[in-house]
């Protein structure tokens, strides 16, 4: 069976308050099929990625090589090889973009300073220009943040495409159709403060302000849901444009 008018996609979440969010909600509204799994939960990811139009990768609190706290890692990363092998849409996103890079050969380390939180400016470097899923995106817009790991280096190949003041790799593009970010194009104020709440104590204990963090968000959440909403879009055209796929079958 063929599907033309909702491509699946396989979402990877890695726990409860890290879900799809906006990047699911803009999905669906450009015809694609966001499909979550919740290896936390114990369940099964899919052996191969035959039969879906694309993978997505979110973030969690994990370091992307703590096997032992996250068991389904390495079938993660597993993924993410097949993915870029296979030239299949890939969208990694904070700890997603983390393992993409470890996976491919790359180096994620924890950051020397303070976590990055709330809404920080990004900008561009000359190889967003005509970037099919980053290239409209403009100068210093801002991207909700939260990681107290970075990726150290690239793998090779790997095109970066967005920085920052505090952090290099913001966003990067291996092979023809797979992207890393390491922001959070799905969250917004009601995602960020949630982790604030959770990681409140932790974060004033190393001088940072997570009520801070949660009203930047606010104040940018129209330009987040925007700018975001649009990037969204422009994976999902790629996944589109893509061969007509097997759906998978339903889960049991």
């Amino acid at each position: 069976m063929t599907t033309h008018s909702a491509p699946p996609v396989l979402v990877i979440q890695h726990e409860a308050d890290a879900g799809p969010g906006l990047v699911a909600e803009r999905l669906r509204a450009a015809g694609v099929d966001p499909r979550v799994h919740h290896p936390w939960q114990g369940e099964a990811l899919p052996a191969s990625l035959e039969g879906w139009a694309g993978l997505i990768v979110l973030g969690g609190s994990p370091n992307c090589e703590d096997d032992t706290a996250a068991p389904w890692l390495p079938r993660v990363r597993a993924l993410i090889r097949e993915a870029v092998d296979a030239r299949l849409p890939l969208l990694g996103i904070c700890l997603g973009a983390q393992l993409m890079a470890h996976a491919l050969g790359g180096r994620v380390a924890p950051r020397t300073r303070e976590p990055e939180l709330g809404a920080v400016p990004l900008s561009r470097l000359p190889a967003a220009d005509g970037d099919r899923v980053l290239g409209a995106v403009p100068e210093g817009a801002p991207a909700a943040q939260w990681h107290w790991d970075d990726v150290e280096l690239l793998p090779p190949g790997a095109v970066p495409l967005l920085t920052g003041d505090h952090c290099v790799h913001q966003a990067f593009r291996v092979g023809t159709r797979g992207w890393g970010l390491q922001f959070h194009p799905e969250a917004l104020t009601g995602t960020i403060a949630d982790w604030a709440a959770a990681d409140g104590a932790r974060i004033r204990a190393e001088g940072g302000d997570p009520d801070a963090a949660v009203d930047s968000v606010r104040e940018a959440e129209q330009l987040l849901r925007t700018v975001w909403g649009a990037v969204t879009e422009a994976w999902a055209g790629v996944v589109r444009e893509g061969v007509p796929v097997r759906t998978p079958a339903a889960r049991e």
